[in-house]
């Protein structure tokens, strides 16, 4: 009979002494934390109500410029939800080897289904034609390019005999991660975010932005773990986090917020509701600033901040009022801190 393994054993990748099934004891605490914050945060589409959204879409009170915006959006996010999960599935989860790791990734994995299914219920809900929702990352350029930049970080993790066992095959790995956690979930994310809920802010289309506001609590979860889970792979490994390397990784951040500031002149050709692709850029910047500074790196920009207000939408205990509001309440919702 072998001897009972020791949490110390554990290893976040490349673990071969301690079954992947085993979850007790465990040894990374926060990723068992971010599971139990995840279940907190539980919630479905459906209990969002839509009928003044319906009625603002169908009223013709909405510019054309504000459509524009609703319209870009969706056609963003309804993808590149079933990218991040796709993402989990075939290429996140059969690398990691801890397995309170992977049962957050297991929670994340249902998240992005239930961000997928929100969008399905904005777009039935409004009548929308589907196709043109759903497959504008093949029709719009600067959509296309982000879905573009990440696909082919997917696409390096699924070649056939990759392995994370060498040097090389790690550094791909680490890419993976910060592409998808730091990049779309911690970048690409937050300029939709702060659109849609500029136009919450101002009573336009409450129903999709309290669905947002939904997903930015899930995301700004994800990204939490990932910036945990990147940052437990680097001191394990810190052989591969190399000058060179982290050269690649802020040439990564800086062709994404591009990337970004490209769409957002996509969505605001003409600017709206006090919205500018300028202020768009010094966001992004400022976001992806704080994002280096949390893998360890220096910031890139040191861009102001020009939405401070996207700080109360993530934390619960200034939105208790939010979950006052639900049909189904969250009896654990305002257990959630950052």
């Amino acid at each position: 009979m072998s001897k009972p393994f020791q949490a110390k054993e554990k290893r976040i990748v490349n673990c071969k002494t301690v079954d992947v099934n085993q979850l007790m004891p465990m040894k990374y605490d926060w990723a068992w934390e971010h599971y139990l914050n995840g279940c907190h945060n539980n919630w479905m589409p459906e209990e969002v109500p839509m009928s003044r959204d319906i009625a603002q879409w169908k009223s013709g009170s909405l510019k054309e410029e504000e459509r524009l915006v609703i319209l870009r959006n969706l056609g963003f996010f309804s993808t590149a939800e079933s990218l991040v999960g796709n993402n989990i599935v075939l290429a996140i989860f059969r690398h990691v080897t801890n397995p309170e790791a992977r049962q957050y990734l297991l929670r994340q994995a249902f998240e992005e289904a239930i961000h997928t299914h929100a969008f399905h219920y904005i777009v039935d809900s409004l009548s929308l034609n589907p196709h043109e929702v759903f497959g504008m990352y093949n029709e719009i350029n600067t959509i296309h390019n982000k879905d573009a930049f990440e696909m082919t970080l997917t696409e390096e993790v699924l070649k056939p005999g990759f392995t994370t066992e060498t040097a090389e095959g790690l550094q791909s790995f680490l890419k993976n991660l910060i592409g998808y956690y730091v990049i779309m979930e911690g970048i690409f994310f937050y300029s939709g975010f702060a659109m849609i809920l500029s136009f919450q802010r101002k009573n336009i289309m409450p129903g999709i932005g309290e669905q947002f506001q939904y997903i930015l609590r899930d995301e700004t979860i994800h990204l939490n773990f990932g910036i945990d889970l990147i940052n437990t792979v680097k001191s394990e490994n810190p052989e591969v986090w190399t000058p060179a390397f982290q050269e690649e990784v802020v040439a990564m951040v800086d062709k994404a917020t591009w990337l970004e500031y490209m769409y957002a002149k996509e969505c605001l050709p003409k600017g709206v509701l006090g919205l500018t692709s300028n202020l768009f850029l010094d966001y992004v910047r400022y976001i992806a600033d704080r994002r280096l500074e949390r893998i360890g790196l220096k910031p890139l920009y040191g861009s102001p901040n020009p939405f401070p207000w996207m700080s109360e939408c993530i934390d619960l205990e200034k939105e208790k009022n939010f979950f006052e509001t639900k049909v189904t309440q969250y009896r654990m919702g305002a257990s959630l801190s950052w």
